[in-house]
């Protein structure tokens, strides 16, 4: 009990009278590690600047001086991604709106002078064929998957500019290797959504249409790793408290489950009678995603406290919620 209280002090003098700067803060991951800073980490909200891309675009140099001014805290989450579909069609926007904003933000940054800048890396930075689990020492072994590279090389590259960065001017900057998310506020678009938001969104839409199947992508036999959006914002913050090396670190659950099971059980969640139809002309992407968590539990003491099937109906009950379904 004392070494908690002893923790939850330490916690809150790290942020005590700081001006935090949250990219993606009204997005799904950026919400939630605001919410926690004012909830858990008693951050008066005024002290938390969150610039809306319509507003504040990053891709301008301008825009990137005048959002770091006064900022003693950046954690940079915002970024442009989809699944598979989305990076596949536009591969060469996802590019470059992410190396621009990373790199102008983080030399902003540097110029600045802000105290920590915490960098929202992502696992598709990972090579293809990476051994499973993945481990940061193997980063740099091969080519990531070929409908991720272009994004997942851009999240890279700002690794590539902290340990730069650090190496020339001394410059505090950590970088976290996200594994994928899910859980409320996910966005269920159809061409930007990820996996889980896609297959909750397809079953619904199939339940209220009366459709008697629904085609999923690929074998099934892909398999992924998923972390649940608020465990992921802790992890977020636990880095920025604790963590100073410039060596990245994974933040997952780390634990696999196939697509095929995966499927399987959103179905199962949302009692949807019909037959799952693959359509093995689509690709599967990566072949495994699985990461070791081992050194963010060491480092920061950092370890995923969601149960999946849990995270699952919470999604889903949100999705239900959000988009005015009727409860059967």
């Amino acid at each position: 009990m004392l070494f908690s209280r002893i923790f939850w002090v330490i916690k809150l003098a790290f942020w005590k009278g700081k001006k935090i700067l949250v990219t993606g803060g009204a997005g799904f991951l950026g919400s939630f590690v605001v919410e926690k800073l004012i909830s858990e980490r008693k951050v008066a909200p005024e002290a938390i600047i969150v610039p809306r891309s319509k507003d504040v675009d990053l891709r301008i140099w301008a825009n990137c001086v005048k959002a770091v001014e006064d900022i003693d805290i950046i954690i940079h989450a915002a970024g442009e991604g989809g699944g598979i579909g989305y990076n596949r069609k536009y591969p060469g926007t996802l590019f470059y709106n992410n190396i621009i904003m990373n790199t102008q933000l983080m030399e902003a940054a540097r110029q600045a002078e802000v105290e920590k800048f915490v960098g929202v890396g992502t696992v598709c930075s990972y090579p293809k064929f990476a051994s499973v689990p993945f481990k940061e020492s193997d980063l740099w072994t091969g080519y990531p998957e070929e409908t991720n590279a272009p994004y997942g090389l851009a999240k890279k590259m700002m690794l590539v500019q902290s340990q730069a960065y650090f190496q020339q001017y001394a410059f505090r900057s950590i970088h976290l290797l996200m594994v994928n998310l899910y859980g409320p506020r996910d966005d269920f678009s159809p061409e930007r959504s990820h996996v889980i938001a896609a297959l909750i969104k397809k079953v619904f839409d199939a339940k209220l249409a009366g459709r008697k199947n629904i085609e999923a992508w690929g074998t099934g036999n892909a398999s992924r790793e998923f972390l649940y959006v608020e465990d992921a914002a802790e992890g977020i913050l636990l880095a920025a408290e604790k963590y100073n090396l410039c060596e990245p670190v994974n933040l997952g659950a780390g634990r696999e489950i196939s697509i095929k099971d995966l499927v399987n059980l959103i179905v199962n969640l949302a009692d949807y009678p019909g037959e799952i139809i693959w359509d093995y002309s689509k690709p599967d992407g990566q072949p495994r995603r699985c990461l070791d968590t081992f050194k963010a539990q060491n480092e920061f003491g950092f370890k995923a406290k969601t149960d999946f099937k849990e995270g699952l109906k919470r999604t889903i009950e949100w999705y239900i919620e959000y988009s005015k379904i009727e409860k059967k």
